[in-house]
């Protein structure tokens, strides 16, 4: 480690100085539900009505509805508009449940990769269980896509085997890191696996779990990390993550600040040196190719 400034190991294509990744997560359906065998039902509510108690909350569940009924339209228009190649981590089975969304994302050229079966707690899994967790999401996505997902983004923790039973999966890469800016390379018993980082403090999550913080102070923040990233990136390899939600970032008080952050970046991407959009699978890729396995980035 140094925190002076060094000649970079490798440089985004066409020497951008960032690689941006839009990522949108998939999860409406996929949720907590009594219907569905779950002891409680989902606790994630813009409301803040955690309910521990065996019984439906059709309020919440509506709520997860409005992601794939206006929500999805309207983020899907945007990427569109803008020609964003963006990153879906889905849950495999919110996709097996909205077919019309999961054929738009193919047809629009987005990666899918996997954010589990369900949007479940992974981390009580045993290793068997785990194992086919994660097979089982992957088969679905494949059946559901035509595409099996190089990637894989697990909800909120992992266990001590996740990373070794993706490799062992086939998986290429893995989102489950907060600890850099850059891709980096980790393995088990030789076999490897690129780490591609995920920023969770440009979540817009935030606009539901603060009430308090708006679209406005997202925006903000975005654009913010984007250009001090960006400035960075001519001395250091740098990369952004911007996570999404049909449920939150869909809804006509907010999606303009997102329409206005991708204004943003396409901009800055007509300039030299601007920054590279891409998924994270061929961030990954990029990564892989330009520092192989057990060469020092």
């Amino acid at each position: 480690m140094t925190y002076l400034r060094r000649s970079k190991a490798y440089a985004w294509p066409n020497d951008a100085h960032l690689a941006l990744s839009i990522v949108v997560n998939v999860e409406e359906g996929a949720e907590a539900n009594i219907e569905d065998g779950d002891k409680y039902p989902e606790p994630v509510d813009e409301m803040g009505i955690a309910l521990k108690r065996p019984m439906r909350n059709y309020s919440n569940e509506s709520n997860y509805r409005y992601g794939i009924n206006r929500g999805a339209p309207r983020v899907m228009r945007l990427l569109e508009e803008h020609g964003i190649t963006a990153t879906f981590t889905a849950c495999a089975l919110a996709l097996e449940r909205a077919p019309e969304l999961a054929q738009e994302i193919v047809r629009q050229g987005h990666e899918v990769t996997s954010h589990g079966y369900r949007w479940g707690h992974q981390f009580n899994m045993d290793e068997d269980a785990e194992r086919a967790y994660i097979r089982k999401a992957a088969d679905s996505i494949e059946k559901t896509t035509g595409t099996r997902p190089a990637g894989w983004l697990s909800r909120y923790l992992t266990t001590g085997n996740t990373r070794r039973l993706l490799i062992e999966e086939g998986f290429k890469y893995h989102m489950d890191d907060l600890s850099d800016d850059a891709p980096y390379w980790d393995h088990h018993e030789g076999k490897p696996i690129v780490v591609v980082p995920y920023q969770i403090d440009n979540n817009d999550m935030k606009l539901w779990t603060a009430p308090a913080y708006t679209p406005d102070q997202w925006l903000k923040y975005a654009i913010d990390n984007f250009e001090w990233s960006l400035r960075e990136g001519a001395h250091e390899v740098n990369m952004m993550s911007i996570g999404l939600h049909l449920r939150v970032i869909g809804r006509p008080g907010r999606i303009w600040a997102l329409e206005k952050f991708l204004e943003h970046v396409k901009k800055r991407s007509m300039e030299a040196n601007g920054p590279w959009i891409a998924t994270r699978k061929a961030i990954a890729e990029h990564f892989a190719g330009c520092v192989g396995f057990g060469m020092k980035a």
